[in-house]
């Protein structure tokens, strides 16, 4: 950890994936260990197929990068909350300190513009 990240933007955080509209719900993991590494990107995606953890020091990006290879999709549109969609370049801590409630962060996404 380098001097000018703090302890709470290196833990992970808990992201809760959820479709919305007409996007495809992330199927199941197919392996029994409790949770998939994608190394790519230092995701864990559980058994249920929608809970991941990602470090807090990661952008928004990693997030969105690892929904468009799941789903095989170029565009997605993604929000927090259902509420807004978030920068990119946005850390996932800040998100999650911000807008995040029963220790996740709610991530929507979906095919077509849900809201405005």
């Amino acid at each position: 950890m380098s001097s000018t990240e703090s302890p709470s933007s290196v833990r992970k955080v808990v992201v809760h994936l959820r479709a919305t509209g007409d996007a495809p719900i992330l199927k199941q993991a197919k392996f029994k260990e409790p949770c998939f590494i994608n190394l790519y990107l230092n995701l864990c995606l559980d058994d249920y197929g929608g809970i991941c953890e990602i470090l807090g020091t990661d952008k928004f990006a990693k997030v969105i990068d690892f929904l468009r290879r799941q789903l095989h999709r170029e565009t997605l549109f993604v929000y927090v909350n259902s509420a807004f969609s978030p920068n990119p370049d946005e850390s996932v801590i800040d998100l999650y300190n911000n807008f995040g409630f029963d220790g996740k962060l709610v991530v929507n996404y979906a095919c077509s513009m849900a809201w405005g």
